[in-house]
């Protein structure tokens, strides 16, 4: 069945988004365009908060920022209760990578294709806390090896499980469903050992998402990207489980604990443990503003929308002389790499944004085991969303064959 956005709807997603009339924007792995709603709702708490004070608006619109929690629950299938607001991504992670409780030789088991910042997180757990870092082997046609990942989870019972759904430096996505019921299975045996954590930052607005079917213990999210919501914003979901059991990061606040005696304080019974006090509150609303405008499209046809888009570019890119698509996987989404043969990013990226198109490069250092498997030193990535139209995706595959 085609689910595909008619012309009539992606026209109005266009009206509905200033950008539009300026770019051709391929860059939403990056930061999408926001929706205008999205937009006036910052704009408009911002000039509140100049008008009566910062507390004051925060105070006069609680309702309003509840429902942001409310909204983010709706997106990942879970309660208010175990959505944390954060400033990024990062943020999210830091806060979830903080609350797991290493003791010397415990480990961190990984895949290979996992954001940068994460590994560097790990590699710095490895040096504070002599923790151990051991990576899942990947399949032939990439992404986790679900058998390696079986073994060994019963093999070294690792303290944290990560993987990354999507990386930021290909179309990969990871199967998480079954490593879902792999690590299920897993903790039937091993229960209270292990902990999981997802990390979601590009798959958030691109599909669906439940964190029931998951199984993960925390999950975390940015804004700024699929979701189409404002720079500066994320949130992390936490298990009632992880709650439970007292997880909590490593730097709580007066947000998410109250200090009751001199020596003793008590973590707040829900996520907001893992929250500052001091909040950008106009960002909130935003991000309210973009999960609400993300729910009522549809997750499953804006996930057919950018799979269509992004097979067709990598199609299309593969037939051109030079060009070398990157991006494999038993399943591909929204992020198509590439590299040009005798080329180099910065003047590709250069090219396209003097014809008023955006996309990014991205480079060794930012994935050094998957470019090194793939022996490129960079790559550019476009990442299409669904208000692009077929025809910003020809005239963006012209321009690349002009200037290579």
């Amino acid at each position: 069945m085609n689910n595909l956005f008619s012309t009539e709807e992606i026209n109005s997603f266009r009206n509905d988004t200033a950008g539009c009339k300026n770019v051709i924007h391929l860059n939403n792995a990056g930061a999408g365009l926001m929706p205008d709603v999205v937009t006036q709702s910052i704009l408009d708490h911002i000039k509140l908060e100049s008008q009566i004070g910062g507390y004051e608006a925060s105070a006069l619109r609680a309702e309003e920022i509840q429902q942001f929690y409310v909204q983010a629950g709706k997106l990942l299938n879970c309660k208010a209760s175990n959505i944390a607001f954060t400033a990024s991504a990062t943020d999210s992670y830091t806060r979830a990578l903080s609350a797991i409780p290493f003791q010397p030789g415990d480990i961190i088991l990984t895949d290979n294709d996992d954001f940068i910042s994460n590994q560097i997180q790990f590699l710095s757990c490895q040096k504070r806390f002599a923790i151990k870092i051991v990576r899942i082997k990947n399949a032939l046609e990439g992404g986790v090896d679900l058998e390696d990942l079986a073994l060994q989870l019963h093999k070294l019972q690792p303290r944290l499980l990560a993987i990354t759904h999507i990386p930021t430096n290909s179309g990969l996505i990871q199967p998480v469903k079954r490593i879902a019921e792999i690590y299920s299975d897993y903790l039937t045996k091993h229960p209270d050992k292990t902990w999981y954590i997802l990390d979601a930052c590009q798959s958030v607005g691109q599909m669906k998402l439940d964190v029931q079917e998951l199984k993960c213990d925390f999950l975390s999210v940015t804004g700024r990207k699929f979701l189409r919501g404002p720079r500066g914003t994320g949130f992390l979901y936490i298990s009632d489980k992880a709650i439970a059991h007292g997880l909590e990061p490593l730097f709580i606040d007066m947000r998410g604990a109250e200090w009751v005696e001199k020596d003793l304080y008590q973590p707040r019974p829900d996520a907001m443990r893992f929250e500052d006090w001091e909040f950008a509150y106009a960002l909130v609303l935003g991000t309210k503003n973009a999960i609400e405008y993300c729910l009522n499209i549809s997750e499953d046809r804006i996930w057919q929308q950018v799979k269509t888009s992004s097979d067709y570019l990598r199609s299309e890119l593969s037939a051109i002389n030079k060009v070398r698509v990157l991006d494999r996987g038993p399943e591909v989404g929204g992020l198509v790499t590439f590299h040009v043969e005798g080329s180099q990013p910065k003047i590709i990226v250069d090219e396209l944004l003097k014809r008023k198109i955006n996309v990014v490069p991205s480079y060794r250092n930012f994935a050094v085991i998957d470019f090194d498997e793939k022996q490129v030193k960079w790559a550019v990535r476009a990442s299409p969303h669904y208000y692009n139209t077929k025809e910003e995706l020809d005239t963006f595959l012209d321009a690349m064959k002009q200037i290579i």
